[in-house]
């Protein structure tokens, strides 16, 4: 494949560009989308190039989720865009109770195919009601498919699947990856909802990870292999479903492994990933699985506070010491 080196904004805008072309059941909608292409510029050109299928809505993300499932229940394939994460919480009873419901409660004569998109979080000292990390509470409804892309080439390759899928997709956006560049095929591809990447091989510990804190994983790899430590990152790419296949196959090979996420450790995902590995993988380990995760507290607004609640890549360094029993 010929490929080119874009940010995660680009390759989100051209994704759309291409189903929307594909596919005139897709629209957009969201608030302040047309003056402004978006809040971080990821609807670039769409407006203009799609009139009436860029849709600015009233301040109201209850609004905005209901006319979404409303659309999606009539056969319209929406992106509903939430501006930020945080804000997911004026809507939940829309996307708990309805979107994820509807399929199962109609006995699969419904089909809800509706993406809700967002930015999550930290790291811009955006403070406490914009910079969370919420996937979770997704991850725990039955219904719902949760994304979390890192790389650029992942944004445009999991946003045509999220967009295909005849389920309601929540596809989350890291706010400091926007501007994220690499590598992105040009011709036409998908990756499929529930597959995992290795983005660096390695034989002597399995890191699983997400989002931003992939690239804090891979910065804490090369500090570790300076010690003789050669690390293996996977990035899940997907949370609902995900790809333990990917890290069964990994660890059988390291086994060590220590699960990272920015979200708040308590109740994250990290603990249903580690819960897992030792219902299933326990006679493969050498060690117990350590988690990192983000301090039990509000995201603080202060940069040096922030920085202190959220993980960072000594944490990481640390924690792979301590599965290898090497602190």
């Amino acid at each position: 494949m010929t490929e080119r080196i874009i940010s995660c904004t680009d390759a989100l805008a051209e994704a759309l560009g291409e189903e929307m072309e594909r596919d005139e059941t897709i629209f957009i909608i969201g608030e302040d989308l047309t003056a402004h292409d978006g809040i971080f510029g990821q609807f670039k050109g769409l407006h203009a190039r799609f009139p009436g299928r860029v849709i600015d809505s009233p301040i109201s993300e209850t609004c905005l989720v209901g006319a979404g499932v409303g659309s999606a229940l009539t056969g319209m394939r929406p992106l509903v865009d939430l501006h930020f994460a945080d804000f997911f919480t004026t809507a939940m009873d829309e996307i708990a109770n309805q979107a994820a419901k509807i399929h199962y409660m109609f006995g699969g004569q419904a089909r809800i195919p509706i993406v809700i998109w967002a930015p999550d979080g930290g790291g811009l000292s955006a403070a406490a009601q914009h910079s969370q990390s919420l996937e979770n509470w997704f991850i725990h409804t039955p219904g719902l498919k949760v994304v979390v892309p890192s790389a650029p080439a992942d944004v445009k390759g999991l946003i045509k699947s999220a967009l295909r899928d005849d389920n309601p997709v929540v596809f989350f956006q890291h706010k400091r990856l926007f501007a994220q560049k690499g590598p992105v095929p040009e011709e036409e591809y998908l990756i499929p909802l529930g597959k995992g990447d290795i983005k660096r091989h390695g034989a002597d510990i399995t890191i699983i990870t997400y989002s931003r804190m992939t690239y804090f994983c891979l910065e804490a790899a090369e500090q570790l292999k300076n010690e003789g430590i050669e690390a293996e990152i996977i990035d899940l790419r997907t949370l609902k479903p995900y790809d333990f296949d990917l890290i069964a196959a990994s660890i059988k090979k390291t086994f060590h492994a220590l699960v990272v996420h920015e979200a708040c450790l308590t109740g994250g995902f990290g603990g249903e990933i580690a819960a897992r590995i030792g219902e299933e993988l326990f006679d493969y380990l050498d060690a117990p699985v350590v988690r990192i995760g983000a301090k039990d507290v509000p995201v603080p607004f202060s940069p040096v506070l922030e920085r202190y609640v959220l993980p960072q890549v000594e944490d990481i360094v640390a924690g792979a010491k301590r599965v290898l029993n090497r602190a």
